[in-house]
């Protein structure tokens, strides 16, 4: 069945048609070419003629300005041919400096396996010889002298070049004649990963300079709203942007699907994607559904297969789930059997948004708003990677911004693409940047300040204290006993832990993850199948799990306590005193529930340690204006509280964030705060990472699309799609709707 059959059947039948909102067609477009570049050796324009391949305007463009000796980010779509617009550059590069070498940074594992399988084929059809090599954790040890010396071509991810800085001597030959770097999914590169990979290309710089080379860069992205000044942050470097695609696309139906149109009726979001994904294999349609977290990726994936089982039986087990913290091998087959047609629905967390080669797709269903439009359009271009017609379907949850967007769907397609935030002053994470550089070579804080920035010599200061540095005559030097590189993490995850059955692992977690979805007592799923943890060993970080399916699940209680470490910003607004400042969060896990149908059966104590950790917050001091606004009716704590969680709801809406980056915390008498009450919204990662710090400056423009949001929902009270909070560690209790509206009215006036 082609996709407009699919649309036509679905339009037809009630059952599905009384739940689209809102159906948008983007036209397909002709395929804009240039001539072949003059710049590129002999061997590749003959392979070019051969193959009859004819170059987009955006390679070409690609191929001048690295040739110019510009840096480079390019930002098109998926499937616009981003990997030859960065290899046939060195091809060219190599042409004129034999020796020359390269190295490609891919945010996955994954990438650089499909990555070397397409140079590779490059090298064969065009006799150029480029020495492509992987070097990752997965390398053999025995392979590893041989790739350093002779490979031509790197591919690496962030996580391995962090653990071979320190290691540049052996490297030295490989990185005085690296010519050029590549970044490809740079996108990916934002927020606290973004920060800490910023940092990491400083110090490789750092080694370069060291070695006498400067390579130029060559960024591949998703369309970003600040492409310039997000690759100038991510590099140091000034970028020539591409942001042009000449790529052909066929058409792409885009259906806005609200199952919470009819309030009285409410379907599930994840029944309804799983429903969805099974009509669409059964009408012959390979299709990928896309999930907000790992219990609901396995959820799906079984509930199709039980809905293929009375359809269409012999096509149930062409159904799969996909997520990260599965072994490599399993998600390498699940690949192979996706692009080779044998998998024909898969249900995938955000771990496919990637550039992996899975083929070509029909449909894509996004279960949930997966919270910015870089996201969106990333995942919805995972279908139609050829001129053929394509289908993304977004199915709303019942939360606010998702129900926003299919009240306003005209400002959901205008939507234009979030900026990407990098903070390379996150005193947490530039300490340990600047750990690691200090192992690598003596830091010289007058010379080095073009690396990491001025004010590098109080963070040296600190470390000297801690024991970690030591001032020499040569410089800042790393003492430490352990190697540096195993002290940082470049995601500030410091502790992962694994999830054991029978003392086999079956997957991984960080300890936030841990607490959430692996507690003691959790109910955990992995490939369908459902097990109880039983157990925590501390000592090892392992998780111990039985295999049973009790016939529940679990969701953790969660409380916040947040203590005020210095003010840095304030001023007046019309409700109160608005704050920028350092605080200090804790997060106690202290129970969770049984539930059955969304409904508990009963609620269990937990004993775990809090997590704290220093962020930035921006808070909202109310002033007696601010009260009086509210109403002497109302409830206080219950208006404080809708107020915190329809401002984080709104955040994404504003900046580059998912609500899950966010916490907050709203009280009627603050301690903190000499009694007043307060409403906080702070980072949710150590060190902040720009997020309050940008809602400071729109806090009324923030509050203004709250307030709209709030006020075109049609419940009485409140409810998911406006003040009801997924993540409330206090059960969405109290809650007062109209005195949430009055206060965000107060503000954005």
């Amino acid at each position: 069945m082609s996709v407009s059959g699919f649309l036509e059947l679905v339009l037809e039948n009630r059952r599905y048609s009384s739940h689209i909102a809102y159906i948008h067609k983007i036209p397909g477009k002709d395929a804009i070419y240039s001539s072949c570049p003059e710049v590129l050796p002999d061997r590749v324009k003959e392979w070019l003629f051969r193959e009859g391949i004819s170059l987009y305007s955006h390679q070409t463009e690609a191929i001048r300005a690295i040739a110019a000796g510009d840096d480079v980010i390019l930002c098109t779509p998926t499937a616009s041919g981003k990997t030859l617009s960065f290899l046939l550059p060195f091809l060219t590069i190599r042409e004129q400096v034999r020796d020359a070498t390269a190295l490609a940074i891919y945010p996955a594992k994954a990438l650089t396996r499909d990555q070397l399988r397409t140079i590779r084929d490059l090298e064969k059809s065009t006799g150029m010889h480029l020495d492509p090599a992987i070097y990752d954790g997965d390398t053999p040890q025995h392979d590893r002298p041989l790739i350093r010396s002779q490979a031509g071509l790197i591919l690496t991810n962030p996580y391995e070049l962090h653990q071979i800085l320190p290691w540049h001597r052996q490297w030295s030959s490989f990185f005085s004649r690296l010519e050029y770097v590549i970044l490809d999914e740079a996108h990916q590169y934002r927020g606290v990963f973004g920060s800490s990979m910023a940092l990491l290309i400083r110090r490789l710089l750092r080694i370069c300079d060291h070695y006498g080379s400067a390579p130029q860069f060559f960024l591949s992205s998703a369309t970003l709203a600040n492409p310039a000044d997000f690759a100038c942050q991510l590099t140091g470097r000034e970028m020539t942007i591409i942001d042009t695609s000449g790529a052909p696309t066929g058409s792409r139906y885009f259906v806005l699907y609200n199952p919470y149109q009819e309030m009285a009726q409410p379907r599930s979001v994840y029944s309804e994607s799983a429903e969805l994904l099974s009509i669409l294999v059964d009408s012959g349609l390979q299709s990928l559904c896309f999930t907000g977290s790992r219990r609901m990726t396995e959820l799906v994936s079984v509930w199709t297969k039980n809905s293929l089982r009375q359809k269409s039986p012999d096509k149930m087990n062409s159904i799969a789930a996909y997520r990260a913290g599965y072994l490599p091998k399993e998600r390498q087959e699940l690949e192979r059997n996706l692009k080779a047609g044998v998998m024909r629905g898969l249900v995938s967390t955000n771990a496919l948004e990637l550039g992996i080669d899975i083929g070509s797709l029909d449909a894509v269903i996004l279960t949930g708003y997966p919270g910015t439009m870089m996201s969106v359009w990333q995942q919805a271009g995972r279908a139609g990677r050829s001129t053929a017609d394509s289908l993304a379907i977004l199915i709303a949850m019942q939360n606010p911004l998702d129900q926003f967007f299919m009240r306003h769907p005209t400002v959901f397609f205008a939507r234009h693409h979030e900026h990407a935030i990098i903070d390379t002053k996150n005193p947490y994470i530039l300490s340990g940047q600047l750990l690691c550089a200090s192992s690598e070579l003596p830091i010289q804080p007058e010379s080095d300040i073009q690396w990491f920035g001025k004010g590098i010599s109080g963070h040296l200061d600190a470390l000297v204290e801690n024991g970690l540095v030591a001032r020499t005559p040569r410089g800042y030097v790393y003492t430490g006993r352990k190697r540096a590189s195993e002290l940082v993490s470049l995601s500030l995850i410091s502790e992962v832990w694994t999830v054991e059955v029978k003392s086999r692992v079956i997957e991984t977690l960080d300890v936030r993850q841990a607490c959430r979805e692996a507690h003691p007592g959790a109910v955990l799923i992995h490939q369908g199948e459902r097990y109880i943890v039983a157990s925590w060993d501390f000592d090892r970080h392992r998780i111990l799990a039985v295999k049973e399916d009790p016939g529940y699940y679990t969701k953790v209680n969660q409380q916040t306590g947040i203590e005020i470490r210095e003010r840095l910003m304030s001023r007046e607004i019309s409700a109160g005193t608005l704050f920028l400042g350092r605080v200090e969060v804790s997060e106690l896990y202290h129970g969770y529930r049984r539930l059955i149908d969304e409904k508990t059966i009963s609620t269990e104590p937990l004993s775990l340690e809090p997590i704290t950790f220093e962020t930035i917050s921006v808070w909202i001091e109310l002033s007696l204006a601010g009260m009086a606004a509210i109403g002497s009716d109302r409830d206080i704590g219950g208006s404080l509280h809708g107020t915190e969680h329809a401002l984080i709801a709104m955040m994404p809406f504003h900046v580059l964030c998912d609500r899950w980056d966010l916490g907050g915390l709203s009280s009627t008498s603050s301690s903190e705060c000499q009694g007043k009450p307060v409403i906080f919204i702070y980072d949710g990662y150590e060190g902040g990472i720009g997020l309050a710090e940008r809602a400071y400056h729109i806090y009324e423009e923030l509050c203004q699309s709250s307030e709209s949001m709030v006020r075109e929902c049609q419940c009485a009270d409140g409810c998911p799609a406006c003040i009801y909070s997924p993540k409330c560690g206090n059960d969405n209790q109290p809650l007062d709707k109209k005195g949430c509206l009055a206060l965000l009215r107060t503000i954005s006036s």
